[in-house]
């Protein structure tokens, strides 16, 4: 908790103690001279010769300066006698009835002591406020995560021709970080503005604009200059989106100048209509501008376009210029130039990455099983990567409101993903549970001696088992005769209700006739109603013949095998005899595979012993997690040979040799003296018995020689294809249901950064006090908001216009408790805007772009998104509220009357400041010693965040005494 307790405790101190200090001396101040500065006030105010055709803003401004706040329905103008003091004292100190919130009563004769304790309330009641709106703002970025990462499949064509299919996104990333996102985190500004128009029965005020500025000014210095200094010593952040920030940054500045001109240039202290809705329409200008110069529509059009997939596995359209990014960090740009689509060539990227971080899993824990390395590569691919700034967002409100850390729902997420991936490629029998009965034979393929006497055949029933069911079998012949070679037979099969299989049996016909292997069938017919006979429903019964010692050879020339097998099994079958013990020595040779790296070495000898009709070679196959993989190695046999201390006396050479009076131990080492004897005749010298001889020879088939080709495992590479497509982080973001929200609400979690470190070695923390206090704190809040749709709802739609409902609500209240603790405490509302609502607004958004300095690999969650968020806070915050009210106004045959006085003050200091900020970012990027806008050297990333410092100190130092005319421009 040391990245929240600090700032936390720190920034509440200097609150407190600026609050006290201040209001008290202001307090002091006032009434000190209350009687001279009020007497003046009046007499301006009740001058008979005022023009009655003075517009009510003027007025208005006057009231403002005197200091003067009227409750509706108290005494007019006329009434106010100017000669009163005690009367003026009381009529200063009178607040106005908010919008939502009530009016705290009563109004007249509060001392000094009474204003200080309601607007030490105040000051607690609008923190509070600020922690509600930033959990329902949470809420709306989840909901605008959710819908900025909507996609499409698409189906491309791979390197090899193969289709691909993939999800690409919909939202461009710049135009969603600007619209959606931008909306997002600076909905209480763009809302405070709005509803204080509305307020004001459509008039102009100080808080909307003044907070707008204020948190501007906050966001470009200090923002920034936290950020700066909280990069790791040693490390650096650099923009990425180099031109989409060159283009924010000149539109955040251009605002300010923008609203400098119609309030003091183009047409002084008035809004005319076309002012108002040419403010707003910058916004959608800026959009497409940072969308053009993102894709370079309009210099480069001509050029290849070209995708990138960011660290949360989506393909989104992006920049493709390594100039933006480090020679490091360019691994994520995609650059291709071919025939072959961008979109297969940006998912290629995110598997090999998948891939990679696989392979250094796999180095780090080499006992771990494939299934829990790929659910912590999920982990990673999720955790690791570059995050929205939304992400950020929510992960500092959590942290705040003791709801844990968001790796936790990754490391759920990362195993609930992989575990829906093995439920795919793996179907359990219950997943045919409702599908028709079926029967066949299993295994479809016998293979037995001529002396076996009798073999088992086995039928079995797969689907919905649970009626009777019945089906016919028959023998029928082949190669092989029934009454000769086997008993031929028929039958019925019956399965009672629950029974899976049934056997039978089928004699075989054994003689002493040398003859070449032969086979029969067995097939069924005739099932019961509602029964499917299905492949194989015939199985076929392959005799060996075992009066010789046989031929052997390969079963196949090709296998293909995948990476994933472990040790792989090729037999190696011995037929048209089986008599003796025979030795077969095997290898294994190099293809493209290599011994060592793809599998190992294997040699040596089979022994077959009498009767034996197959043996194994077992080859140790070395899986490297390959995505894309394929090689071969070839495995021999040599020269088969009988074993030399055969003595089996049942072997038919032995039968022959003693029907034809032969005498002796005929062992197998005078039956090979004799073959090979017979071997150097002619053919045409042969007897009977030397052609026999030779037959009974062991001896090698066609298949000697066969290819083993390794590919990459197919369900390996599904599980990546399928992990990629989920590493989404929005999944992690939003919710589900309701009770997964209520769960949440009620959950303390502590808020450990050693699972954002991903640091395994440290255990796991458990909540403590600090996490309880926070969480009991924004109980009231977690629970009320709980009841905001979830946003698998729609698309997240529902809960974007319901949070958004919320926040106006909650922003309706901030407006009038800001209202009433300047009040209290004789404090303008354009202080008020400035020092405290902007600040309270903006602590979630500082603590957001801390953590993503620490964590993301680039500054833009940091720094372009400060610059695109000025820029759409003055354009729709202020264009809009603007729009409407100029539009009443001139629907009622009035002018829109803005005093260009502070805010025209406070804009132009921004504008000048706002300057110098960005060419020290500037300089910073383009220095050699420094090289990047974040981190670097101590030194000067120490003194670059003092400089934005001061500047955000000197800026609202001077607003205030601008604002109380201490000082006059």
């Amino acid at each position: 908790m040391q990245l929240l307790q600090k700032p936390i405790k720190s920034i509440a101190a200097c609150a407190l103690f600026l609050v006290f200090i201040y209001t008290t001396a202001q307090s002091l101040a006032q009434t000190k001279d209350v009687s001279r500065d009020y007497s003046q006030s009046y007499s301006r105010l009740n001058v008979t010769n005022i023009s009655q055709s003075r517009n009510s803003h003027s007025r208005r401004h006057l009231l403002q300066a005197a200091g003067e706040e009227q409750v509706e329905g108290e005494t007019d103008d006329e009434d106010v006698k100017p000669d009163d003091p005690g009367a003026d004292m009381e009529e200063v100190r009178t607040c106005s009835e908010g919008l939502v919130l009530p009016l705290w009563m009563p109004q007249k004769n509060i001392s000094i002591g009474d204003r200080l304790i309601r607007g030490f309330v105040y000051f607690l009641f609008l923190i509070y406020l600020f922690v509600g709106v930033s959990i329902i703002a949470d809420r709306f970025m989840a909901s605008i995560e959710a819908i900025t990462s909507i996609e499409r499949t698409v189906v491309v064509r791979g390197q090899n021709g193969e289709k691909q299919t993939m999800h690409v996104r919909i939202w461009n990333e710049t135009v969603a970080n600007l619209t959606l996102m931008a909306l997002g985190s600076s909905a209480p500004e763009i809302l405070l503005s709005v509803i204080e128009i509305y307020a004001k029965d459509f008039e102009s005020g100080d808080l909307g604009p003044g907070t707008i500025v204020g948190s501007a000014a906050y966001n470009l210095f200090m923002i920034i200059a936290v950020c700066m200094i909280w990069i790791p010593a040693g490390e650096v952040r650099r923009i990425r989106h180099l031109r989409v920030f060159i283009v924010t940054a000149v539109f955040s500045i251009f605002a300010y100048v923008w609203l400098w001109l119609i309030l003091s240039v183009i047409s002084p202290g008035i809004i005319e209509v076309w002012e108002a809705i040419v403010t707003l329409l910058f916004f959608p200008v800026t959009v497409i501008w940072a969308y053009i110069a993102e894709r370079r529509l309009l210099v480069y059009k001509y050029m290849d376009k070209n995708y990138r997939v960011n660290k949360r596995g989506t393909v989104v359209a992006g920049e493709h210029d390594q100039v933006e990014m480090d020679a490091e960090k360019a691994r994520t740009i995609v650059n291709f130039q071919g025939p072959r689509s961008s979109d297969a060539e940006a998912f290629d990227e995110a598997r090999r990455e998948y891939i990679t971080v696989l392979s250094e899993l796999r180095q780090k824990y080499p006992e771990a099983d494939l299934e829990q390395l790929e659910m912590m590569t999920q982990e990673q691919m999720i955790s690791r990567g570059s995050k929205s700034r939304a992400f950020y967002r929510i992960q500092a409100t959590r942290k705040m409101v003791g709801s844990g850390n968001l790796m936790r729902k990754i490391q759920e997420r990362a195993h609930s993903d992989l575990t829906e991936v093995k439920a795919q490629l793996h179907p359990t029998d219950d997943d045919y549970d409702d599908q028709p009965t079926r029967i066949y034979f299993e295994p479809g393929h016998y293979t037995v001696m001529e002396n076996c006497g009798e073999f088992e055949v086995r039928v079995v029933r797969r689907g919905d088992i649970s009626n009777y069911s019945t089906v016919e079998f028959e023998t029928q012949d082949g190669t092989a005769s029934a009454g000769t070679d086997y008993v031929g037979k028929r039958g019925v099969l019956n399965f009672p209700p629950g029974v899976d299989e049934q056997r039978f049996k089928i004699e075989v016909i054994d003689d002493d006739i040398f003859e070449e292997d032969e086979c029969f069938y067995i097939r069924l017919f005739n099932p019961s109603e509602s029964v499917f006979l299905t492949v194989p429903q015939i199985a076929t019964i392959m005799i060996l013949d075992d009066d010789h010692a046989g031929i052997f050879a390969f079963t196949e020339s090709n296998f293909e095998i995948s990476e994933s097998v472990g040790l792989y099994e090729i037999h190696v079958m011995r037929y048209s005899g089986a008599r003796g013990t025979v030795i077969v020595p095997y290898w294994t040779e190099d293809d493209t595979a290599v011994a060592g790296r793809d599998y190992e070495m294997a040699r040596g000898e089979l022994v077959f012993e009498n009767n034996d009709t197959q043996q194994i070679i077992t080859i140790p196959i070395l899986e490297q997690s390959s995505y894309e993989k394929d090689v071969s190695l070839k495995v021999h046999i040599g020269e088969p040979r009988l074993a030399p201390d055969d003595t089996n006396k049942e072997s038919f050479f032995h039968r022959f040799f003693e029907n034809h009076e032969h005498t002796g131990d005929h062992t197998n080492d005078e039956l090979l003296a004799q073959i090979q004897e017979v071997e150097q005749k002619s053919p045409k010298d042969l007897t009977e018995l030397d052609r026999i001889l030779l037959l009974s020879k062991p001896r090698n088939g066609e298949l000697t020689t066969t290819h083993v080709r390794i590919r990459e495992s197919q369900e390996f590479k599904a599980t990546v294809d399928k992990l990629v497509a989920k590493a989404n982080v929005s999944a992690v973001l939003g919710t589900s249901s309701w009770r997964e929200q209520f769960k949440d609400a009620l959950t303390v979690v502590p808020a450990d950064e050693s699972e954002f470190d991903g640091d395994d070695d440290v255990e796991e923390e458990v909540p403590g006090c600090f996490n309880y206090i926070s969480h009991f704190i924004c109980l009231f809040w977690k629970v009320l908001f709980a009841f905001v749709p979830p946003t698998d709802i729609c698309g997240g739609y529902v809960t974007f216009v319901v949070s958004i409902f919320v926040i106006g609500v909650i922003t309706a209240v901030i407006g009038d408790a800001a209202s009433y603790f300047g009040c209290a405490l004789n404090i303008k509302d354009s202080v008020t805007a400035i020092l405290f609502v902007a600040l309270g607004t903006s602590i979630p958004d500082t603590f957001a772009s801390m953590i993503a300095a620490k964590h993301d690999e680039g500054a833009d969650n940091c720094i372009g998104n400060v610059t695109g968020s000025n820029a759409v806070n003055v354009f729709l915050g202020i264009g809009l509220a603007w729009s409407i009210a100029a539009i009443y106004h001139m629907s009622h045959g009035m002018t829109f009357n803005v005093e260009p006085g502070t805010i025209g003050f406070a804009v132009g200091l921004f504008c000048g400041e706002a300057l110098i900020a960005v060419a020290l970012i500037m300089f910073r990027r383009w220095k050699k010693s420094i090289g990047a806008e974040l981190g670097g050297p101590t030194f000067s990333k120490y003194v670059s965040a003092a400089i934005l410092m001061f500047l955000w100190v000197f800026y609202v130092v001077i607003c205030i005494l601008e604002a109380y005319d201490i000082i006059r421009v």
